[in-house]
């Protein structure tokens, strides 16, 4: 399949956006039609699972339906990608058949959600097999999302902010690097540091979400990983958190992390999708979670914009002077200043989309693309070569975080969660935390 075929596959999907009125079947029979397709959606996901291993980020529905075949020859990989590759057409075809059944707004999320999915399922079958996208092409397939491209006077005026803000000479990236050694946490008093943040995050968010009972997690302190942390989600409501402690782990991270990867973030957003749409309503799409998909821009947008939710205007910052800065043995009175560099570092988020970017077009070679993250992400060497991994490993996947916190903001905010609204924006983004939602399909536009 040419790109020019596969993008036509996503204007079918407008057509779902009129079916209201054409048929009066009732909700039963299309609940039931969508549960045989969701069914299918999940094993054909589990299928392509034993041709990608990171394809499947979590799976928690019947051990029967996970593929029991050995995948031992190249000529078994081409056969099963023929097959998932017909599949996935057949799904796709069998959507498009519910068309014109009437839905209410929940089904008809749940629709797109199935869709907007499988034609992410589709491209990826097409990348395995040796096809190629350009970075943008990827992100719009796989997340339906592209990323704003920014030029390098953006990046340039950031940095003149920081220029003047930062104690030392030389160049911004050494000087930064310099000054953040100060804050890193120590080894012996990481636990103790993570646990109170994780802690403070997961009271502040049941103050406003009332949490599955017997929801639970662990953490592990890892290495040799490509990423910082990582949720792990197992299903009955239980999350395997780690955290890789390759690199230095700065006090800021406590709170990123715990709030990321645990509460609001992905622990929380997982255990209410189980519990409202997996239990509640037997929608067992959500009971696999395919990683190179749309679903990743939605969860880890609101993981991101989650750290907002639970501490808004300085209370972070408090939270880490009064708490945090003690207990890991750093001088509170810095927290403030220290918070004001971050602030204008953050602004730099998307300079690393445009690394990936060039690097993925094979516009920038490595050293290239090394040497703009150290100057515009302001990456120390080894983090550079730590982040330029996962580049290479996941690609497109960085718009994710930037483009995602992006975009359910700007939902949140527009749909009157504005942040002197509180309990208007708790309820948007419990929300976003519990129906089918696709980045376009916040965003307004259904391409």
């Amino acid at each position: 399949m040419n790109i020019k075929n596969f993008f036509i596959l996503f204007l079918s999907l407008i057509l779902f956006s009129s079916c209201g009125n054409k048929n009066n079947q009732n909700k039963s029979e299309l609940d039931t039609k969508m549960d045989n397709i969701a069914e299918k959606y999940v094993k054909l996901v589990l299928r392509i699972g034993q041709l990608d291993g990171d394809f499947v980020d979590a799976y928690y529905g019947p051990k029967d339906w996970q593929p029991h075949d050995v995948i031992k020859t190249s000529a078994d990989s081409v056969s099963l990608r023929n097959e998932c590759n017909a599949e996935t057409d057949s799904l796709l075809n069998n959507l498009d058949a519910l068309k014109n059944y009437k839905a209410n707004e929940l089904e008809t999320l749940r629709y797109r959600f199935l869709y907007k999915q499988l034609l992410a399922v589709k491209a990826k079958l097409f990348m395995i097999s040796g096809g190629t996208f350009s970075f943008d092409q990827e992100s719009k397939a796989l997340y339906d999302a592209v990323a704003p491209v920014y030029s390098e006077d953006h990046f340039k005026s950031i940095l003149d902010k920081l220029d003047k803000i930062l104690p030392g000479h030389g160049s911004i990236s050494k000087r930064l690097d310099d000054y953040k050694k100060g804050f890193i946490i120590p080894k012996d008093k990481l636990r103790q540091v993570f646990d109170a943040a994780i802690k403070e995050c997961r009271k502040r968010t049941a103050e406003h979400i009332q949490l599955p009972a017997g929801e639970n997690f662990k953490v592990e302190y890892v290495t040799d990983k490509p990423w910082g942390g990582y949720n792990w989600y197992k299903g009955n409501y239980f999350s395997l958190i780690q955290i890789n402690i390759d690199l230095p782990i700065y006090i800021d991270r406590a709170i990123e992390l715990a709030a990321h990867e645990g509460y609001p973030g992905h622990h929380v957003y997982n255990s209410l999708l189980e519990e409202n749409l997996v239990k509640g309503k037997g929608w067992m799409e959500f009971t696999v979670y395919p990683l190179f998909s749309p679903q990743s821009l939605i969860a880890e947008g609101t993981a991101n914009f989650g750290i907002k939710m639970i501490f808004p205007g300085d209370e972070k910052v408090k939270f880490e002077k009064d708490v945090l800065f003690p207990l890991a043995g750093i001088d509170p009175a810095k927290a403030v200043d220290y918070n004001k560099v971050l602030d204008l570092v953050n602004e730099l988020s998307f300079a690393s989309n445009e690394a990936a970017r060039n690097f993925i077009d094979n516009k920038w070679n490595k050293q290239q693309t090394l040497q703009w993250l150290e100057k515009y992400s302001l990456m120390s060497p080894a983090k550079a070569e730590h982040f330029l991994s996962f580049i290479i490993k996941y690609r497109s996947y960085v718009i994710n975080y930037n483009v995602g916190e992006k975009l359910i903001e700007d939902y949140v905010d527009k749909n009157g969660g504005t942040e002197n609204h509180p309990e208007k924006r708790w309820e948007l983004f419990k929300y976003l935390l519990t129906t089918p939602q696709t980045p376009s399909g916040l965003s307004g536009a259904l391409l």
